[in-house]
């Protein structure tokens, strides 16, 4: 569905977005992390026709942003972070307005306008002005004029900024509805969020993607726990032995000696091998479960 490749972006000798690809297939839900100058919404906006990009390609459905520039808009429903709505006009003529924008025709503009309020839990504010709105109803607005055409494509930055606990239940369970008909990235801060929406995370560093993973493997990744019958042995040495361990931590007890070890996977029935050679017992080898805001404090310290 989208295919970004080498895609660059510079704001004279700084480069915002370095060489990024990466792909969403039909239907995912795929989170967009990084901490704030990262380059995550200027990926964004590039995707949505906002900014050009200063070289790379992208493909929308088979389309080629900078040839089918309309074609792409139409497909997509864009939230930026700070949504521009109109505090002067009433919520439900902004919907009107932004339905026009994107092109739907009139005689579908009443019953498509109606849905997305009703998705965005807006009936009773209808009619209200803009500008008398909440920050979290004002984001609700943002949200309905995005879906409102019925996009292919989704791109929503900070969804949940500025809602309540409820209202954020709320949201999850509308972007899991509409995933189930269109393509949608999500940028936050918020990692429970992602983890609590998203199957896929594209992880960005210094404008450089740095990790493109489902959240299931990303959480268990190359990394092990051995626990060892206790041994005269040098495990500290042994370990670091071998060479294709990049950390190495044991935890001594009084019957065992475990081990944390991050290895590739393919890696490990060798140093079983290695292991059992120098008549070591091996009791259990557990994959180390992490959380999503370990993984990004992992990539985000990298290199510092």
């Amino acid at each position: 569905m989208i295919t970004v490749s080498n895609l660059s972006r510079s704001y004279g000798d700084t480069k915002a977005v370095d060489d990024v690809s990466f792909s969403v297939r039909r239907g995912e839900v795929v989170g967009l992390l990084g901490h704030n100058g990262a380059g995550k919404t200027t990926v964004m906006k590039i995707l949505t026709g906002y900014i050009e990009a200063s070289g790379g390609t992208v493909k929308i459905d088979g389309l080629k942003l900078g040839v089918d520039d309309q074609l792409i808009k139409r497909k997509i429903g864009y939230l930026p972070e700070n949504c521009p709505v109109w505090p002067e006009m009433k919520v439900i003529d902004y919907l009107e307005y932004q339905g026009k924008l994107h092109g739907v025709r009139d005689g579908e503009l009443d019953s498509l306008v109606s849905n997305a309020i009703r998705r965005t839990s807006l009936k009773e504010k209808a009619t209200s002005f803009i500008h008398t709105l909440s920050r979290g109803y004002r984001q609700r607005v943002g949200v309905a004029q995005a879906l409102l055409h019925v996009p292919d494509i989704l791109i929503l930055d900070e969804p949940t900024n500025g809602l309540d606990p409820n209202q954020i239940l709320q949201m999850r369970s509308l972007i899991r509805e509409l995933a189930e008909t269109s393509t949608i990235i999500v940028s936050t801060h918020v990692l429970q969020e992602v983890q609590a929406i998203c199957e896929r995370v594209l992880i960005m560093r210094n404008g450089k993607l740095v990790i493109d993973s489902k959240i299931s493997e990303l959480q268990t990744k190359n990394k092990f726990v051995l626990s060892l019958s206790k041994s005269d042995v040098d495990l500290a040495k042994l370990f670091k032995e071998f060479c294709n361990i990049t950390h190495v931590g044991i935890d001594k007890g009084e019957e065992t000696d475990n081990i944390s070890i991050q290895i590739e996977e393919n890696e490990l029935p060798e140093l079983v091998n290695k292991l059992v050679n120098k008549r070591l017992k091996i009791r259990t080898i557990v994959p180390q479960r992490r959380d999503l805001e370990s993984v990004f404090s992992e990539v985000s310290t990298e290199g510092k």
